[in-house]
């Protein structure tokens, strides 16, 4: 990371508006499509031999004594050495069907979309609240400015968090302001059309923090969720993380504020 003088920023985006005191500049920062790769790691599974069981709901776990040694689902039985809680926004959910707490919540968010422009952002820029509102308990609405350019000519602006549920309602309050926000930083955005605005569902942890590890409560079961926005980011290195855990080998970094049972262990303190 560098720092960005306030007469330097328009040499990175020329479009910002001239009201800023400086920037930060994280020049190996990087994105990926989330679709794309999703379907690329699913891809990478499927040639090392796994099978993907689409169209199938998890109603419960198979139990030897107290060690989990499989799913129930509506399509049957799946007995495994080992299971692993994956399931994203659901995992708190699914975590309870095994007994366990793991309080992961959904928190959602909205995203704007522009009519393709011609270039116009050329990395993607966040406002200097994003770390706070990422960081935020509040169940209320949080919004801070995101925006990113895409390589088909949209833009797409963002964010918001609020704790709802799975209430897929579109919140005008949300969108408008999110618009504000990104005006204030890209007022040249004023007069472009917005093609559409989306949503999603992030999994949100109340201490921030994913969980990754075995789960001593419920032998035979392991979770890895919790990331909030930063799980397409994180997928690969929480995969190598939690694989370590579950064969015993050395750790590449202390996972101890990730493990499952810190929830109870803090209500039991």
């Amino acid at each position: 990371m560098h720092e960005v003088a306030a007469d330097e920023i328009h040499g990175y985006e020329p479009h910002l508006t001239p009201e800023l005191a400086g920037a930060a500049f994280y020049p190996q920062d990087c994105q990926v499509q989330p679709m794309l790769m999703a379907a690329h790691l699913l891809r990478l599974a499927r040639e090392h031999g796994a099978c993907v069981r689409t169209g199938t709901t998890v109603t419960g776990f198979l139990r030897d004594g107290d060690r989990v040694t499989g799913v129930r689902t509506d399509r049957g039985d799946i007995s495994a050495g080992h299971v692993v809680n994956a399931a994203g926004t659901w995992a708190g959910e699914m975590a309870a069907l095994a007994g366990v707490d793991v309080p992961v919540l959904p928190r959602r968010g909205f995203i704007l979309v522009t009519e393709p422009l011609p270039p116009t952002v050329f990395h993607k820029v966040y406002a200097g609240e994003y770390v706070a509102s990422t960081q935020s308990s509040d169940e209320g609405l949080q919004t801070s400015t995101v925006i990113e350019g895409t390589r088909a000519g949209t833009v797409l602006i963002g964010s918001s968090r609020e704790r709802v549920g799975f209430d897929r309602t579109v919140s005008l309050p949300a969108l408008r302001e999110i618009a504000r926000k990104a005006l204030a930083l890209y007022p040249s955005l004023a007069p472009v059309a917005l093609m559409r605005t989306y949503l999603g569902f992030r999994p949100y942890c109340p201490d921030h923090l994913p969980v990754i590890g075995t789960d001593p409560r419920a032998p035979g079961l392991a979770h890895v969720a919790g990331h909030e926005g930063a799980g397409i980011g994180l997928s690969v290195g929480s995969a190598k993380l939690l694989v370590e855990a579950m064969t015993g080998a050395t750790p590449t970094i202390d996972i101890t504020p990730f493990r499952p049972e810190r929830f109870s262990l803090q209500e039991v303190s």
